[in-house]
């Protein structure tokens, strides 16, 4: 599966179904299922291991309690952005992939009623599931996007804050997703971004041996390249930092930058 349409047909489906078990009662998991030679999203090793390299024991406690129990069980990410994007009262975040909205919801209790999370998701189930959420959450500040990250339906310079939960590395067009961030942040706004990121000794060919594109990581830039590429983008005061290992050379980590 090499073309960026069939990519992006195969994410939009494996995630749809995620969304479906979850609303119909049963649990998602994501990240690369590799003890059965898979590699696909929401594959069963790393919920059967307990593990805590993708989904919502990347969160506190205390976080988990503010989310109905639904968002724990499709929380799908590889971190925890909103831990590292340090929000303020009153900014205006940007969610990237927003998934079942777990981390709009976390960002929009931490910015106040005088701040605004936008959710931006291309699949229609996780939509439904975020909105139903939302509602449940009885959340004034909180509005939910349909569109891709290569192309936010949003206008220049109208957030504070980008973030985004292990997306970028499922697209397929990275340099645009930079310039499409960098695009919306007002001067001085930021990224706090958790992706999956290979080692730089790692070539895009042993990459795809570790796992496919929908299981988060033959698509990861590494260190290098996720570096380049946002200077390229213009942003400044680039940071990329390894967390937790994912898969063999394969890291999550925290990806930090200022668009000046």
């Amino acid at each position: 599966m090499t073309s960026p349409d069939a990519v992006r047909d195969e994410v939009r489906t494996r995630y749809a179904e995620a969304a479906r078990t979850v609303a119909e009662g049963g649990s998602g998991c994501c990240g690369p299922t590799v003890a059965d030679g898979d590699g696909g999203c929401c594959g069963p090793t790393a919920a059967r291991a307990g593990t805590d390299t993708f989904g919502a024991g990347l969160y506190s406690e205390a976080e988990l309690a503010e989310l109905p129990d639904t968002v724990r069980e499709a929380s799908l990410g590889c971190g925890n952005p909103v831990a590292v994007a340090e929000l303020h009262e009153g900014e205006t975040v940007l969610d990237l992939g927003s998934g079942a909205g777990g981390d709009v919801l976390l960002s929009a209790r931490r910015v106040g009623p005088t701040g605004t999370v936008y959710g931006l998701d291309m699949t229609d189930e996780m939509l439904e599931l975020a909105r139903r959420h939302a509602a449940e959450a009885g959340l004034g500040n909180v509005e939910f996007r349909q569109g891709t990250i290569e192309d936010i339906p949003l206008p220049a310079a109208s957030v504070d804050v980008v973030i985004s939960n292990c997306v970028i590395n499922l697209s397929t067009d990275k340099p645009a997703v930079f310039a499409e961030m960098f695009r919306v942040l007002r001067p001085g706004g930021r990224i706090g971004v958790t992706d999956v990121v290979a080692d730089d000794r790692l070539t895009p060919d042993e990459r795809a041996v570790r796992g496919d594109w929908v299981g988060c990581i033959a698509g990861a830039l590494s260190r290098a390249e996720y570096v380049a590429g946002l200077s390229a983008a213009g942003f400044t005061d680039v940071e990329v930092t390894f967390t937790h290992e994912v898969a063999d050379r394969m890291h999550s980590a925290i990806v930090r930058a200022i668009k000046s």
